[in-house]
């Protein structure tokens, strides 16, 4: 019995020897510190989140396309909160601004004190320049501050105030290449990021060209052509149905009235030297009425039809709102567009410190609605606003903050909220648009 005892004994810590000697070479061969072994094991195991990261692998990412069109769903619904666009609504728009940020200074907002003309009169008004960014050549000061018209960020901005006025179209000031106003910067480079903000929009884009400087019948037709053929293809370029059918650009020509009608005939009339007719640059161009014999050299001339620009009621005889029914008789006997340009005010003090009698009160919001009734009871097929963002003139509908800076205190719209005009926008336009609709029944 002892003998088995010691026998048993024996056996058990033989056995206990294997297990621990098993267990050790085990050890040894274990992936931690066998590098065959670790490489085997990456095979096999799950690779960790880091891995997932490191390699650009994205297990549960969505497809690319799937992407693109939840974007484009989003955008859709967000156009779902702005009113329809009234493509028979056109705004001003002006895109000369700049400042340190996107431009390296200060383009505009520093504007000039222009002198009177009379040095009798000059001599009792200051002169110099504005010094932003508080002191700025406005009368009202912006709620976007004083911005630069290349900051991606405002054009989103100011295309979503136009769509929440349902302004459809925005007609941009503008200087062929290399040129430009007195206190600005060349802008036609502005144009494509422009196009495309407003395309993103739903809005369409109109050229209001400047009188430049040597402006002819010739470099008309070139700039026609640059316009027609760097710009023409996309899809926020406005084109006007004609009452033939056809889908032709619209062109505003400022201050018109500096060219004769014997140069403008050499470009817009079928036998000019010039000619634009009946060529793929074709297009209807609007001139600029100021006074009353201005009707029959725009007539002369071969334009399509013309618009009255200033915000300022009797400051000339195009935009005197009494004399618009007249002026539709006219262009209607004609075959000619009417455009009256309505707007919310006028006061340009800051840069014209002589000009106070021209100012327009704008009396909270009443003188802007009487231009617009006056402008749809002429029955126009097109109404311009004077402006959206002319800040320097005070015709803006762009929202405008309270501001005090040393003894200068902005004008603002109080007792309304700064987006009172796009408000009282959206509200013409949709009667405009109702309107348009009761005249063709």
């Amino acid at each position: 019995m002892a003998r088995f005892r010691r026998k048993s004994c024996f056996a058990l810590i033989a056995l206990a020897l294997v297990v621990f000697i098993i267990t050790v070479i085990l050890k040894s061969l274990s992936p931690e510190d066998n590098n065959i072994g670790s490489q085997f094991a990456l095979r096999l195991i799950e690779p960790p989140r880091e891995v997932e990261k490191n390699t650009k692998v994205v297990v549960t990412g969505k497809p690319a396309q799937m992407i693109q069109a939840e974007k484009a769903d989003s955008l859709k619904n967000k156009m779902q909160d702005f009113p329809e666009p009234n493509y028979n609504v056109h705004a001003f728009y002006y895109v000369w601004y700049g400042n340190p940020q996107f431009d390296g200074k200060y383009v505009h907002w520093n504007h000039q004190l222009i002198p009177h003309w009379d040095t009798k009169v000059a001599s009792g008004y200051p002169t110099g320049q504005h010094q932003p960014p508080d002191d700025i050549g406005a009368n009202f000061y912006p709620a976007l501050g004083p911005y630069s018209s290349r900051d991606p960020t405002v054009l989103e901005e100011h295309m979503r105030q136009l769509r929440t006025a349902a302004v459809g179209v925005l007609a941009i000031s503008w200087y062929p290449r290399n040129m430009k106003d007195d206190n600005g910067e060349e802008i036609d480079n502005l144009l494509p990021l422009i196009l495309d903000a407003a395309d993103k929009y739903q809005l369409k884009v109109v050229f209001h060209i400047e009188p430049y400087k040597g402006r002819d019948d010739v470099n008309m037709r070139e700039n026609i052509k640059y316009i027609t053929e760097r710009y023409g293809n996309h899809p926020a370029f406005y084109r006007y149905k004609t009452s033939t059918g056809k889908f032709l650009p619209l062109y505003y020509i400022y201050d018109s009235y500096l060219q004769t009608p014997d140069v403008w005939a050499q470009l817009l009339k079928p036998n000019g030297l010039s000619t634009i007719r009946g060529t793929p640059y074709d297009g209807i161009f609007i001139a600029l009425l100021v006074e009353e014999k201005h009707k029959k050299d725009i007539q002369a001339a071969g334009f399509d039809g013309l618009y009255t620009y200033f915000a300022t009621n009797g400051f000339t005889y195009g935009s005197s709102h009494h004399n618009w029914r007249s002026v539709k008789t006219f262009c209607d006997y004609n075959d000619l567009l009417f455009i009256p340009s309505i707007g919310p005010g006028y006061i340009d003090t800051s840069i014209r410190p002589w000009n106070s009698q021209n100012t327009r009160n704008r009396i909270n919001g009443k003188y802007y609605e009487n231009a617009f009734n006056a402008a749809v009871e002429a029955r126009p097929q097109i109404i311009s606003i004077t402006s959206f963002n002319e800040w320097h003139e005070g015709t803006q509908i762009e929202k405008a903050v309270p501001k005090t800076w040393g003894k200068t205190v902005y004008l603002d719209y109080l007792p309304h909220k700064p987006t009172v005009y796009l408000e009282l926008t959206q509200k013409w336009a949709r009667k405009f648009s109702e309107e348009q609709k009761k005249w063709l029944e």
